[in-house]
């Protein structure tokens, strides 16, 4: 009789749950019935069924994604969590895909590009640049929207390489077209397309043009198109003041513009060039202050030659 009570204990204890999973799921119960559904979890806890008297079919939940989040997080932080979940599966619950599953949703990844500033908190991204972040969407064209945390907690793959798939399907939507633009004193190529995931071709720029060994400067005024001029010589100065100006109209003339500002894109990174348009004494004057790597790239252009490109 001994011998069988230990046994059954030894059972018990492999099966028991761990208690953080156990607290989730009366959390999960409490926000659903506040948010008037019933809820049912699968045997092994890795679903959760809502239903109600409008949808009695219910709506499934996939809970491992949640379940990660919620480890990484303080239990502060979890009633926020899970009531921001059930909420954003009731929204898309009528998507033609599960985001969760990343066979259904691999070809739909795209990355946008945004504002540091404006870019939602319970996104997907990473910094493109101090100023601009690339965020995780998942849908078709206009009606792509940003997948969350707990939706990339259910693939098989981490953030960063579903980040780098995403890039990879937008610069496979098709080549840009490339104009050459003049900009009052300084040539620029102008590369557009018809979607908003331009900046996703910056990582395939040698496609388009040669890429100098001291990189290039590129304008980002929207989604869909970027300029760019090649940093061989020390026009380049001048190139940064017209390329601020330019970039300031196109974002002033398109609602939703992306960058009034100038960027360093070299070694395959995206660096700031701070330049301010400052009024002083009823005159208008812009202000650059390169970052540290780039002054010194003005500093050996300076001394070449006559500011020709070098060897």
């Amino acid at each position: 009789m001994r011998l069988f009570r230990r046994r059954r204990d030894r059972q018990t204890r492999r099966a028991a749950r761990p208690v953080e999973d156990v607290d989730l799921d009366s959390l999960l119960a409490l926000v659903a019935d506040s948010l008037g559904y019933a809820c049912a979890f699968s045997a092994d806890g890795g679903t959760l069924t809502l239903t109600s008297d409008e949808h009695p079919a219910g709506h499934t939940v996939r809970l491992a994604g949640l379940r990660a989040e919620a480890r990484r997080r303080s239990r502060e932080d979890w009633p926020v969590l899970v009531s921001g979940h059930l909420s954003h599966v009731l929204a898309t619950a009528g998507e033609p895909f599960d985001a969760c599953d990343l066979d259904q949703v691999r070809p739909l990844l795209r990355t946008r590009l945004q504002p540091a500033d404006d870019a939602e908190t319970g996104v997907v991204g990473r910094h493109l640049s101090a100023d601009l972040v690339e965020v995780l969407t998942v849908g078709y064209g206009e009606a792509a929207r940003p997948v969350c945390p707990e939706e990339v907690g259910c693939w098989p793959i981490a953030a960063a390489q579903a980040l780098e798939e995403a890039v990879g399907n937008a610069a496979r939507d098709g080549r840009l077209s490339v104009e050459a633009i003049d900009l009052g004193g300084a040539t620029a190529l102008r590369l557009s397309g018809a979607t908003g995931g331009a900046a996703a071709h910056l990582r395939r720029l040698g496609d388009y043009l040669r890429v100098p060994a001291d990189g290039v400067l590129v304008a980002l005024p929207s989604r869909s198109a970027m300029v760019v001029h090649p940093v061989e010589g020390i026009e380049v100065v001048r190139a940064i003041e017209r390329l601020r100006l330019f970039a300031q109209r196109e974002c002033d003339l398109e609602a939703g513009g992306l960058s009034p500002q100038v960027y360093w894109w070299h070694g395959g990174r995206l660096t700031l060039i701070r330049a301010d348009l400052v009024s002083q004494d009823g005159q208008v004057r812009l202000v650059v202050a390169p970052p540290r790597a780039f002054a010194r790239v003005l500093a050996a252009l300076a001394a070449r030659p006559e500011g020709g490109p070098g060897g």
